[in-house]
């Protein structure tokens, strides 16, 4: 396998204000990076989104497709975590603390979350098409790392300010740069 790395620059901006820069870190959290492409090996895993503090946790969650994801409610009141998304649409009714459900997720797809009980709880899970995804560090860089030789759709997506796909070939022996410009400081200083 080669080993190709990607490492995106989320930002063209100058720096942020050392406050804006907390903010940087929170929007940088809701990216994932994904390869779009179906047919690339995809290991399914068990995963979980807390609820915690009447919010999900974490607030976002990158999962290949076939992928089971357990949704425990830490909170003394209860939740209903639903979602009317097409990937996946499901209502795992009122349960109480301490008490979990699970759902499987089998297709490729952004499945919106939010409670019956508390409108102001929301998440995402990004179910993507195979195994190569990642989310940025602090700073805004990624890799993705054993990539196939091939033409792929590398897809940078946010919470709010939606998908970014740039066109890359990856070749045997020779690293990748990719750049993503996502207009995160707009939505930090927003917020």
């Amino acid at each position: 396998m080669p080993q190709v790395y990607e490492r995106q620059a989320a930002l063209a901006a100058p720096p942020p204000s050392e406050s804006g820069a907390a903010d940087l870190k929170d929007e940088l959290r809701r990216v994932v990076i994904y390869i779009d492409t179906t047919g690339l090996a995809s290991e399914p895993v068990q995963a979980t989104m807390n609820q915690k503090q009447r919010r999900f946790s974490p607030e976002i969650l990158a999962v290949p497709a076939g992928s089971t994801v357990k949704f425990p409610n830490w909170d003394p009141i209860f939740h209903n975590v639903f979602s009317l998304s097409g990937a996946k649409s499901f209502d795992l009714g009122n349960y109480s603390s301490g008490q979990s459900r699970s759902i499987s997720f089998p297709k490729p797809g952004l499945v919106q979350l939010h409670c019956h009980l508390h409108p102001n709880m929301s998440g995402a899970i990004l179910v993507t098409p195979n195994s190569w995804f990642t989310q940025p560090d602090a700073t805004g860089e990624f890799s993705l790392a054993g990539i196939p030789p091939g033409r792929y759709q590398l897809v940078a997506w946010h919470k709010s300010a939606g998908y970014f796909r740039r066109w890359v070939q990856v070749r045997i022996g020779t690293p990748l740069t990719v750049d993503f410009e996502i207009p995160l400081t707009d939505r930090a200083e927003a917020r």
